[in-house]
């Protein structure tokens, strides 16, 4: 079989497509295998911040109307920047294994973030990352900045900021894991839902290659992405907020951090939860009700909490 498979353009989305080809390659030796690149919304508009420009849908909406037309048979996404639904006809194969889900910190002279001299100005494009930074270090000034890793960490040199947020997946893909001058743990910064792993989008009719997919996932990162996910859907999350979940396999239970808060980041509320036991479920079905459970109960956690600071 001869499948077109759909990406961005962007170095990290090609190397990210090549990845995969590799893992399907080897699995499936009779198969081919054809990259198809797309330029999405989110690629035509690199000036505008997210939030003015549209939903976490901007960088795949392009992508997902050729699969809907078959004119590709597999999109190949960040599944961090995938809305908290797919599209009608449209379906997720499991998670394969997770990348490193933290953020990192590159920067120009210091080595952590409490070297940081004081108003030091720091390059996101996230909510997420500027509030969760700005709770470690209020002083610092941060920057919007967007566009792929070469282009940040060059507008870091040209415009002479201190240092830019990003994600350790994507660095690492790209093989410049050497420039990464710290880790945020998730104590420090909880990453966005998902994050670090891929998004492997199919038409839902086309079992063939839905079986294929999922004959190479890893189990345990797709009831985490579950998890962070069902998080995301439940406490209403987009770019326009600042929404954070992280969850692990820790002594048989789903341990989730979670975080959540105002457009203007003026509240934020933190939360873990752990669910129960797993390793006597055998059901399917059972996983998924564990991972709504779970969100739920963060979901109400950080509810309580703001509406405590009104």
């Amino acid at each position: 079989m001869r499948y077109r498979v759909g990406t961005r353009g962007s170095k990290l989305a090609l190397a990210q497509t090549k990845r995969v080809i590799e893992k399907l390659k080897s699995a499936f030796p009779e198969d081919e295998f054809d990259v198809v690149i797309i330029k999405t919304t989110g690629d035509m508009d690199q000036k505008s911040r997210l939030d003015q420009i549209g939903s976490k849908g901007i960088f795949v909406k392009e992508i997902e109307e050729e699969l809907l037309e078959e004119k590709i048979h597999l999109a190949v996404h960040s599944m961090k920047d995938m809305p908290d639904t797919t599209a009608d006809g449209l379906i997720f194969a499991k998670a394969w294994k997770r990348e490193d889900p933290r953020d990192v910190l590159i920067l120009r002279e210091a080595v952590s973030v409490d070297d940081l001299p004081k108003g030091a100005v720091i390059g996101t494009g996230s909510k997420r990352r500027k509030y969760q930074l700005l709770k470690i270090r209020p002083d610092l000034n941060i920057v919007g900045i967007r566009g792929n890793v070469d282009t940040r960490i060059r507008k870091m040199q040209e415009e002479e900021m201190d240092g830019i947020v990003l994600a350790a997946a994507g660095i690492n893909r790209l093989g410049r894991e050497q420039e990464i001058t710290c880790y945020l743990e998730p104590d420090q910064m909880i990453p966005a839902p998902a994050q670090g792993t891929l998004a492997l989008e199919v038409k839902a009719d086309n079992i063939q290659l839905i079986r294929k997919l999922n004959r190479l996932s890893d189990q345990e990162t797709d009831i985490c992405v579950k998890a962070e996910r069902q998080f995301l859907k439940q406490i209403g999350g987009s770019c326009h907020l600042p929404v954070g979940a992280y969850c692990k396999i820790q002594d048989e239970k789903l341990i989730l951090r979670a975080m959540f808060g105002t457009e203007d980041g003026k509240k934020l509320a933190y939360t873990k939860v752990e669910s129960t036991v797993l390793n006597k479920i055998e059901d399917s079905s059972q996983i998924d009700e564990i991972c709504r459970q779970i969100a739920r109960e963060a979901v109400e956690k950080i509810q309580i909490q703001l509406s405590h600071e009104e």
